[in-house]
């Protein structure tokens, strides 16, 4: 069968210090970054020894992974598995690039975000120039916070127009149309962000075809939702394995939504719904999008926002 797995370890520390993110320059300890190291690699040798799933891995770790060199090499070993359709992660990009020259390329990709005001924008900017002339498949994108809306909109005149700019709405905040329309007008797609989903009793391919997995192996349907359904390292999660819908009233996070049913997220991202890397045509500002299911003033009880 085809499996998605969204793996987030121990791992919290951060060498950014954003305002907006919870984990911002937390340090970890030499005996939680050892634990850490230490889940990775179970995980990452329990799907190398996989044979019978096609396996598509994203990675979201709460701190920056790619700083750390177990990150670097889970993703070059697992991009170098046959069985492996994809693999990802979301980053800020602060890590050198050279160690990609030993992926295939046909398989990883990244996730970056630009954070302003916490490293120089040429350097970030000189980053995604060097994963486009390897030929690393990446998005990039923003906060939607207002201080934030001249950066994007340099990135976007800056970046090449293959190189996606997604926009996540920023946690608490609400946008009038007119702020919403100067976001849209950058990314397509940033009304799917802009409020949250209603999501109770709707269809979800989490906990069917997408896992969430914890450093420990404990299986979840989702980031979101703590029910467990087993254990990854002794089998039994997959005796859970089945269409359920969701059990939250409000979807509000991408790595949530873009699994539902009720959304027309899989056929816009065809191919790149790890890396948050749409079709062509699904990013052309001239295509009209079907309207995403959202109430504009509902209140939000959510964990703490992913970082990315």
């Amino acid at each position: 069968m085809d499996l998605t797995l969204l793996y987030r370890g121990p791992l919290a520390s951060c060498d950014y210090d954003c305002p907006y993110c919870p984990f911002a320059k937390r340090r970890d300890s030499t005996a939680q970054l050892r634990a850490d190291r230490a889940a990775l690699e179970r995980f990452t040798t329990w799907v190398r020894a996989q044979r019978d799933d096609r396996i598509s891995v994203l990675f979201t770790p709460w701190g920056e992974g790619l700083v750390r060199s177990w990150y670097r090499r889970a993703l070059v070993e697992l991009s170098r598995e046959t069985h492996v359709e994809r693999v990802a992660i979301q980053t800020n990009l602060s890590c050198r690039t050279d160690w990609l020259r030993d992926a295939d390329r046909d398989t990883l990709a990244l996730w970056c975000t630009y954070h302003p005001g916490q490293t120089p924008y040429r350097r970030f900017l000189d980053k995604t120039g060097q994963l486009a002339a390897a030929g690393i498949r990446f998005s990039v994108g923003v906060v939607g916070l207002p201080e934030h809306l001249e950066h994007a909109q340099r990135l976007r005149a800056d970046l090449p127009r293959h190189v996606y700019l997604w926009i996540n709405a920023a946690e608490g905040h609400s946008y009038t149309d007119t702020e919403a329309g100067e976001w849209t007008a950058l990314d397509p797609l940033f009304p799917f962000s802009r409020t949250p989903h209603h999501s109770l009793g709707r269809a979800c391919r989490t906990g069917n075809t997408v896992l969430s997995v914890d450093g420990a192996g404990a299986v979840h349907r989702c980031h979101f939702v703590k029910e467990p359904l087993g254990n990854l390292y002794d089998g039994s999660y997959r005796a859970a394995l089945r269409p359920r819908p969701c059990p939250r009233d409000l979807c509000d996070c991408h790595i949530g939504y873009v699994h539902l049913e009720t959304l027309p997220l899989y056929d816009a991202f065809a191919g790149g719904v790890l890396e948050r890397i749409p079709t062509t045509r699904a990013r052309n500002d001239r295509v009209d999008l079907p309207t995403p299911i959202i109430h504009s003033s509902v209140a939000v009880s959510t964990p703490p926002a992913c970082p990315h």
